[in-house]
């Protein structure tokens, strides 16, 4: 499953470094993150970097995107692979 990051978000950019897929972006009034890109960090941390530094837990799992821990690694391999 892709993360989202919901409208409590405080705009304060310390999860766009995190991601090692470059998913996450500056929106119009909060950060956004790319489902197509998200991997939940999977193959590269062992929990999403962006769920630990966020100060204010705007972050979930989107429930629009479900995808196995599989489905996610097959995801990395094909980013790192372009």
């Amino acid at each position: 499953m892709a993360l989202l990051i919901n409208d409590e978000c405080v705009n304060c950019g310390v999860c766009e470094p995190e991601c090692p897929n470059e998913a996450i972006s500056e929106g119009d009034d909060l950060y956004i993150i790319d489902w197509a890109k998200c991997t939940e960090c999977v193959g590269h941390h062992e929990d999403p970097q962006c769920i630990e530094v966020c100060p204010v837990d705007c972050i979930l799992k989107d429930p629009e995107h479900e995808e196995t821990k599989e489905e996610l690694q097959a995801k990395k391999d094909a980013l790192a692979s372009k």
